[in-house]
């Protein structure tokens, strides 16, 4: 089909002004542009033609665009009804089977995120709006298929499987009309609106196919869903077919199109739910002589091979057999089955007693429905299987089986009236007996049948009842009536009402912060809106500690992110916030999060903030890993309520020296004290398994300088803070099994800065070595480090007496006091090693 080129490139205007503008008002135009081919607008608007084009070429993609979008800042800054106007209209006014393939293929695409919540409400407006009619009714009014097979078959699937896709994907929180006792009574509903035009459309003399809707109802039955469908469907078309003759044609047209692979379903679901054999003909019509599947089900499967149904069942087979001279034919067929499966000795002896019961119902039903001519005519078969199945009953050891021989062989002998002698037992009844007995008495065959109500002009039509009710409710209980104003009142007496205090309001935003932790990463990362970053952010923490599930699967993504995010609008504590959710993350998932910032970390292409962030991240992580688990915070707790007053922990470059003092004081004895308190409870202490992934990575490549980082060069911060981080990594592993290996790195790694010119470097490296002598054991600082703490306990004693900075001077101090302490403690052990050569190191 040629292309209307006009509507290409005003449709392609359209899509790049939605792609890549962030003004509202061009957004704005961009979507009402697209509704004009849509709507039936006035004159100046797009015509018939480009209408057409535009649904057959383009509606598909426009809405693509449309959900590959949704979470863009323009979309978020639209009003509740600008959105519902603009965008939700757009997916509810095109053609209805696009919409729904492509409202269906979001839903099983986008991850649980208020995206997927919008995608589900519009769904949930499509279903409310009638566009299930407006689908099946397009279906009807073409009379060759335009479409390829496959995507009617991707259809169908959609549509007869919406509660199952729908609940894969929000389960626990799924809707109510997806849910199968109220989705499939409205497409049943929609089924009876597009019959209901096709009836009118064959009355004004336009042809109608059916077969969509036929293909859609057997879809539905052979999955299981053909109660709730048929139970709407059948009281209904019983109703209209009775007197209306267009009705039956339709009828009978809807069945015939059923393919033959869902025939069965569909019959079996359709006997059960009309109220008598009457209805059944009127609606199905002589299918059963046409469509060989149909006899099949009829005839022989409902009857002999299955037996769970009602006796009901029974009544409505048989009597739509009777019912008609040219069906006749197959109720003696019927018969002649019956009472061979009956007289079966071996089905005697082998089939459930439910199933004997079940033919033998079956058995007095359909002869009862024979005409004296037509026994005439089966007499000598219904004699042999009268005195062959008697015998056999009789024979039985199981007593119900024998008086079912016996009900049975009285009413054939009655009927056929040989020689004008009936057979007459005497047995007790039981309730199998009392069943079959009950079988005898005639019931009258005209079932009462409601005339049907109007006709439905909206596919609401058929749950107007209960939603009615639900606006009662909800008017009920939205509020107290308004009260009627008393005439006698004074209306402008309110000079003496006292001012409400306004003063500490604060303005509301119109932006909602994010429920999702998805989508608080997509706002982040692709977001240009102030306001939406900033709630994002201030979010951000609180969705990573309450969502460890989904924190795990995004951790490394969400991570690189916020490492290479910038304030670009200067939001209140932004590293405060960016650094809590950092951490956040490295706690939930450690491994991944920290192999990743560790790499990054001697990457290229990274300012040195940047890289003194990825060591304050890990120092933080650690020390909250390490922590008891008791001391866990409250997830449901955000840190953003407090990021104005706390200050950014890496401003303060020499706040470890508290916890080194704290360390030492603890290791400290006074003896004019009397210990008083008892252990705590032993915790699981989760650093100590993850110590090495913190600490070992951070020792590689610090001597390859990078272009735009030396870390032996003039980057003399970043060293002392790396210096600093890993002494607080060998700090906090103590007790670790590992804890021993990473000492010995770490004074390797430290001793060739030792004498470095920057004071804050110096200070680092006398800070590491006291970790190492807090936290590795005495036995393996011997051991593993005996060569060299002779040469390490003469340069602490350079810098304790020569050092131009005090702070070095004093920690050399501390670190000689805990070498020494370490060595004596040694001393005493009777495993230690040879004392001659540790009280030389001590001499020294």
């Amino acid at each position: 089909m040629e292309q209307n080129p006009e509507v290409r490139l005003t449709v392609a205007r359209c899509f790049r002004t939605l792609k890549s503008s962030t003004d509202s008002s061009d957004v704005i135009a961009a979507l009402q542009m697209l509704h004009s081919f849509l709507d039936e607008g006035p004159e100046g608007s797009a015509t018939s033609a480009e209408r057409t084009e535009f649904r057959r070429a383009h509606y598909t993609s426009a809405l693509q665009l449309l959900v590959s979008n949704i979470q863009a800042d323009w979309s978020h800054k639209l009003t509740a009804a600008q959105r519902a106007e603009l965008w939700d209209d757009l997916f509810l006014k095109g053609p209805p089977e696009q919409a729904l393939l492509v409202l269906m293929d979001a839903i099983g695409e986008l991850r649980p995120t208020s995206n997927l919540d919008h995608v589900v409400s519009i769904t949930e407006k499509f279903l409310q709006r009638g566009r299930l009619a407006e689908l099946l009714w397009s279906y009807c009014l073409e009379a060759a298929p335009s479409d390829s097979p496959q995507l009617r078959e991707t259809l169908l699937g959609r549509i007869s499987a919406l509660p199952d896709i729908t609940a894969n994907r929000l389960h626990p929180n799924n809707r109510a009309a997806f849910l199968p006792q109220q989705y499939y009574p409205l497409l049943a509903a929609e089924m009876l609106t597009a019959l209901e035009r096709t009836c009118q459309a064959l009355r004004d003399g336009t042809d109608c196919s059916l077969t969509f809707v036929a293909q859609t109802l057997g879809k539905v039955c052979i999955q299981g869903h053909s109660g709730l469908v048929l139970a709407v469907l059948a009281p209904r078309l019983s109703a209209c077919t009775r007197s209306d003759m267009v009705w039956q044609r339709v009828c009978w047209k809807l069945l015939e199109n059923v393919p033959q692979r869902w025939m069965e379903s569909v019959l079996t679901g359709l006997v059960q739910a009309v109220s008598g054999p009457d209805a059944l003909g009127r609606i199905i019509g002589n299918l059963v002589l046409a469509n060989k599947k149909a006899q099949f089900v009829i005839t022989h499967k409902l009857l002999l091979l299955q037996y769970k149904y009602e006796t009901q069942v029974l009544r409505i087979t048989l009597g739509y057999l009777a019912a008609d001279r040219d069906r006749r034919p197959l109720l003696i067929q019927v018969v002649r089955s019956l009472a061979q499966a009956w007289a079966n000795s071996s089905a005697v002896k082998h089939t459930p007693l439910e199933q004997q019961l079940y033919v033998s119902k079956a058995l007095l039903l359909s002869v009862s429905l024979l005409k004296d001519s037509e026994i005439q005519e089966l007499r000598s078969e219904l004699l042999q299987c009268m005195l062959g199945g008697m015998q056999s009953h009789l024979d039985s050891n199981v007593l119900q089986i024998r008086r079912m021989g016996m009900v049975v062989g009285e009413y054939l002998s009655s009927r056929m009236d040989i020689n004008g002698t009936k057979l007459k037992f005497e047995y007790d009844q039981d309730e199998e007996t009392r069943e079959l007995l009950s079988l005898l008495v005639p019931v009258a065959c005209n079932e009462p049948e409601a005339e049907p109500v109007n006709r439905p002009d909206s596919p609401e039509e058929t749950s107007e009842t209960s939603e009615s009710a639900q606006n009662a409710s909800s008017q009920n209980t939205s509020g107290p009536l308004p009260l009627k104003p008393d005439p006698d009142s004074d209306l402008d007496s309110d000079d003496e009402l006292t001012p409400y205090d306004m003063s500490g309001d604060q303005e509301i935003s119109k932006a909602a912060p994010p429920r999702y932790l998805r989508d608080c990463v997509e706002i982040l990362r692709s977001s240009e809106d102030p306001v939406r970053v900033e709630l994002a952010l201030k979010a951000a923490e609180s969705l990573v500690r309450k969502n460890a599930f989904t924190a795990r699967e995004i951790s490394v993504q969400m991570s690189k992110v916020l490492l290479h995010m910038e304030d670009k609008y200067s939001i209140d504590g932004f590293l405060f916030l960016r650094q809590v959710t950092m951490v956040a993350l490295t706690v939930t998932d450690c491994i991944p999060v920290t192999q990743y910032l560790t790499t990054e970390f001697y990457s290229l292409n990274y300012n040195l903030r940047q890289r003194l962030d990825i060591l304050e991240v890990l120092a933080l992580a650690a020390q909250e890993l390490s922590r008891p688990v008791t001391e866990k915070r409250d997830p449901s707790i955000s840190s953003a309520a407090t990021a104005e007053s706390t200050p950014y922990p890496g401003d303060n470059p020499v706040h470890w020296r508290q916890v080194v003092e704290r360390r030492i004081q603890s290791k400290t004895k006074f003896l004019s004290k009397r210990a008083t308190q008892t252990g705590g409870k032993a915790t699981p202490n989760r650093y100590a398994p993850v110590a090495g992934h913190f600490f070992f990575p951070l020792l590689k490549n610090y001597d390859k300088p990078q272009v735009t980082f030396d870390l032996l060069g003039g980057d003399h911060l970043v060293l002392g803070r790396l210096i600093h981080t890993l002494g607080l990594f060998m700090h906090l592993a103590v007790n670790a099994p590992i804890a021993a290996q990473m000492g010995c790195a770490l004074l390797d790694f430290v001793w060739a800065v030792r004498y470095h010119t920057d004071q804050m470097v110096r200070r680092g490296v006398l800070f590491a070595v006291c970790s190492v002598f807090l936290s590795m054991p005495s036995q393996n600082l011997l051991v593993g480090l005996s060569d060299q703490l002779f040469e390490t306990r003469s340069w602490l004693a350079d810098v304790a007496e020569g050092d131009p900075d005090a702070d070095c001077r004093s920690l050399a101090v501390q670190s000689l006091v805990l070498l020494d302490k370490s060595l004596k403690k040694q001393l005493q052990d009777p495993q230690a090693l040879s004392h001659n050569h540790s009280s030389d190191i001590l001499r020294g």
